[in-house]
């Protein structure tokens, strides 16, 4: 550590040397202003800027315009540390931990990691105005998508392609949620539903005939907003994904009314399928409910009826709900009133359950991708204490989900062009 500090001092004084520039040579004192006048060479001033190699003296020439009275630092907007101490190196550490951990985690690894004092609220602010920045560029693509701007990606056919979606809420503060309803009758909402979507490939199934997802060909994109928003951001990532290539289609999901709304207006053309896991837990469910406290007869209700759902005899799973609503006047009615309503789950998406078919293709038929995802893409944004702006979680999950999609450093090759 001693060496390293040593070393970085060395440093600091090499590039504080090479960052004194010498005032501009007489005709290079005027520089065009945003207002349409021109701005005049006035002094030299300083400022420090905090680098990998530590805090450095920064001297470069200051331009005021006369008409307008705004001052400009041409070589700060050069260097991109335009209205920042924080160098481009730095600012992209700070991104790295502000992403993956607590702020306040993210000082400390500053500090272990490379050396360099930061605050709490350095790390915050920058995490978040690198995501906002994502953000404004994944906007212009959705932008260009509305447009049909959006061009056909190149490339080899892909013999199977999957878009999965869920949502789950995030805690925010009291403004964020106020007017909204909770979970619960008569409390106020604590939280706000950030919607997650992910892209990926198969190529091949295993020995047994199970789906093999692609390695590494997963991306994500997320969001708190409304669905026709989040519609439109999905339908621009799996169009980028290569959505037009693909020799099949599938959308995965639970049964959420939203998630096939939006199937059906954006991603018509794909095989729908519901997860058998979640609709699996629907039957669980209800058998706890008409069995309580009897676990025996808990499981024999349910393996009769999983059977069905599982062979995709959807139509005469239904037909054992109603039956059974109807034909037991003992059953309260609220229970009977359960029965019926998850008859219709059933039906309305029989065509999305019709699970053999979908296994002799080779597809995936649980959405355990997008489950994960977001545990591991949105989990970072609730966890002990935290509590969200829509703006802020917004900008962590676009920063997020560009780290996690591997599109991070392309992100920042753009950003330095």
């Amino acid at each position: 550590m001693a060496i390293r500090s040593a070393m970085h001092q060395a440093g600091a004084a090499a590039l504080s040397q090479l960052l004194q520039f010498d005032a501009p040579v007489p005709e290079e004192r005027q520089v065009p202003c945003t207002c349409g006048h021109t701005a005049r060479y006035v002094e030299l001033r300083s400022k420090p800027i905090v680098t990998a190699v530590g805090t450095v003296a920064y001297l470069r020439p200051y331009y005021l315009c006369a008409h307008c009275h705004h001052g400009q630092f041409p070589m700060d907007v050069e260097l991109d540390i335009e209205d920042t101490e924080l160098s481009p190196g730095v600012r992209r550490m700070l991104a790295a931990v502000g992403h993956e951990a607590a702020f306040e985690q993210g000082r400390q690894q500053m500090k272990l990691l490379a050396g360099l004092s930061v605050t709490t609220k350095a790390v915050e602010r920058t995490a978040e105005a690198i995501g906002e920045d994502i953000e404004v560029r994944q906007q212009h693509e959705l932008q260009r998508a509305l447009q049909l701007e959006l061009p056909i990606p190149m490339g080899p056919r892909i013999p199977i392609l999957y878009v999965e979606m869920d949502g789950t809420g995030i805690p925010v503060v009291r403004k964020e949620s106020a007017g909204r309803a909770g979970k619960q009758d008569g409390q106020p909402a604590h939280t706000r539903e950030a919607k997650l979507g992910c892209v990926f490939t198969q190529t091949t199934v295993d020995e047994e005939g199970y789906p093999i997802r692609d390695e590494a060909s997963t991306s994500y994109v997320g969001a708190i907003e409304n669905c026709e928003e989040f519609g439109r951001r999905l339908y621009a990532e799996a169009w980028q994904r290569g959505w037009a290539r693909a020799e099949k289609k599938v959308v995965l999901g639970d049964g959420a009314e939203w998630i096939w709304n939006q199937a059906n207006l954006h991603f018509l053309e794909a095989t729908q399928i519901v997860d058998l896991y979640h609709a699996r837990e629907h039957l669980w469910s209800l058998g706890a409910k008409l069995y309580p406290n009897d676990s025996p007869a808990q499981k024999r209700w349910v393996m009769v009826r999983k059977d069905k759902l599982d062979e995709g005899k959807i139509e005469r799973l239904v037909a054992l709900l109603r039956s059974q609503a109807a034909s037991h006047p003992a059953l309260a009615e609220d229970l009977a009133e359960e029965l019926r309503t998850e008859a219709n789950y059933f039906e309305d998406n029989k065509e999305r359950m019709r699970y053999p078919q979908f296994r002799k293709q080779g597809l995936f038929v649980g959405s355990g991708v997008i489950e994960a995802g977001c545990k591991t893409v949105l989990g970072r944004l609730k966890r002990s204490g935290m509590f969200w702006t829509v703006r802020g979680a917004n900008a962590i999950i676009a920063l997020r989900c560009s780290q996690i999609s591997g599109k991070f450093e392309d992100y920042w090759e753009a950003r330095r062009a």
